[in-house]
């Protein structure tokens, strides 16, 4: 018995020394962060951040090295304080603007701030959310800056502001399919009646309109989401 315990506690040592020797490396050295820009405005392009876009990237310095992604927030900003300093080779994928090239970016230690400008499909202007009567009443126009036809505009609604298309309890939506006018009124409601059952009365919910381009893999452009008391 005597021995057993002796090899026990070896086996411990053994272990403890082998895992200290596999973690005797830096840890991440960097924070990454920034906007997705629009070109033109220089205003932050609003996002999904279920299933929208990503800052797909790449360290150098690796024989296989694998691909890691940056979710991008609802207000279009993004953040990664778990980076190593080294240089990386960074996509925009799955956005609702239009593709940019690859790019290779040094990330060095400490802050690394980086904005990328790119072009929106839809721009979602003037929009006005509120609550009239018993509905919630949505007005907004659309401003193309490419001449695709628009697929659809959407109302959505949810009790966290990452509302949107991917994640609501509540949309009105309608089919356009058309090249939009600038100049066009939009109008979505809600009936707050109707859906009582999951929009409750005394509560506060955030409401969000957006439109949706017929481009491959696009997802939807997005005015800031509103919340108003039901």
């Amino acid at each position: 018995m005597k021995y057993i315990h002796i090899i026990y506690r070896l086996l411990i040592i053994l272990l403890v020394a082998v895992s200290c020797e596999l973690d005797n490396y830096d840890g991440p050295d960097a924070s990454f962060y920034g906007s997705i820009l629009d070109y033109e405005t220089n205003e932050p392009i609003e996002q999904d951040i279920i299933n929208g876009t990503q800052i797909e990237y790449i360290e150098h310095g690796f024989a296989n090295p694998i691909t890691q992604y940056m979710v991008i927030k609802n207000d279009g900003t993004f953040r990664n304080d778990l980076m190593f300093s080294g240089t990386y080779t960074m996509i925009l994928v799955r956005g609702n603007f239009i593709p940019t090239d690859s790019m290779e970016i040094e990330v060095t230690s400490g802050n690394n701030e980086r904005d990328f400008i790119v072009q929106p499909y839809i721009r979602v202007v003037d929009a006005n959310i509120q609550k009239s009567g018993n509905k919630i009443t949505a007005s907004f126009k659309l401003d193309q800056t490419v001449t695709n036809t628009v697929k659809g505009i959407g109302l959505y609604a949810h009790p966290e502001p990452t509302v949107g298309q991917p994640m609501n309890i509540v949309k009105s939506e309608q089919t356009l399919n058309v090249v939009t006018n600038p100049e066009t009124v939009y109008n979505l409601e809600i009936d707050l009646t109707a859906n009582s059952n999951l929009l409750k009365p005394g509560k506060q919910y955030y409401f969000r309109v957006g439109a949706l381009i017929n481009v491959a893999q696009a997802k939807y452009n997005y005015a800031p989401a509103v919340r108003i008391g039901i």
